[in-house]
């Protein structure tokens, strides 16, 4: 038992409680995250920083979102809006790009204030929710995206108003929002290679997290489906609006500190 346990937290600091409950914290993000659309990885990000330190936090959950993200898109595959992917997915290149470049220059505050701000308005401007966005927002959205990541962890809630703007169906909503946010996470996860960080010793807590993240997205997978269309819509603006605020009071004590 000693050697298993060994095994499981090698090299991460980790003790097999913090394992445990970073796989628990993985298992319920994912449930929300498939029945909501949203707020599961920053779950996930907010545990992470109670027992990973911050230089391998975004890494480290990036991998986590792509397994949790990868596998909704997959198991929903048939729901997703494909023709704004291309769009989005060019536009995350070029913003992680130009976030890598500018990882240590950037002012963490300002990025987090202007996210809340974006997310608040993109969620409650009636013009933006029937503005019906095509490729250029989401080229934009997918530029911001991709350079936001590589500073904040969690973007999910800046593309999901977007995501909801174009999408009919609840199923369609959580589905495209997961193609585009595990595009994201891999452009991200890449970058963070060639700049030079070793996910090597992280092996093993990072299968534990997305066999976990798996089972969420079953179980959260059949709750969406039982969910009214009118509920979803209303669970969704909520929660975008209490992370935006949560974005502007991070921003707030980062730049008090």
């Amino acid at each position: 038992m000693e050697s298993v346990i060994g095994f499981l937290v090698e090299g991460t600091n980790l003790t097999i409680l913090g394992f445990s409950i970073l796989c628990g914290v993985s298992f319920v993000g994912s449930l929300i995250a498939a029945s909501l659309g949203l707020g599961g990885g920053l779950l996930n990000l907010a545990a992470m920083t109670l027992f990973l330190p911050p230089t391998v936090l975004i890494p480290i959950h990036a991998v986590v979102q792509i397994g949790s993200n990868g596998f909704r898109a997959l198991l929903m595959r048939r729901d997703i809006l494909y023709s704004v992917i291309p769009a989005f997915a060019v536009g995350t290149l070029v913003g992680s790009f130009i976030g890598g470049r500018a990882l240590f220059a950037m002012e963490i505050w300002v990025l987090q204030a202007i996210l809340g701000l974006f997310v608040l308005y993109a969620t409650w401007a009636p013009k933006f929710k029937s503005s019906n966005p095509g490729p250029l927002k989401f080229f934009g959205c997918g530029v911001f995206g991709g350079f936001a990541t590589m500073f904040v962890g969690g973007t999910g809630p800046l593309v999901a108003p977007v995501v909801n703007a174009a999408c009919k169906e609840r199923q369609e909503v959580v589905s495209t929002h997961a193609v585009l946010m595990t595009l994201q996470h891999f452009f991200k996860v890449i970058l963070f290679g060639v700049l030079g960080f070793a996910f090597g010793p992280y092996i093993p807590l990072l299968l534990g997290l997305i066999i976990f993240g798996v089972c969420g997205t079953l179980v959260g997978k059949k709750v969406l489906d039982k969910l009214p269309e009118k509920v979803f819509r209303i669970g969704l603006q909520t929660i975008l609006t209490l992370l935006a605020a949560r974005l502007l009071y991070a921003a707030l004590t980062t730049y008090l500190s």
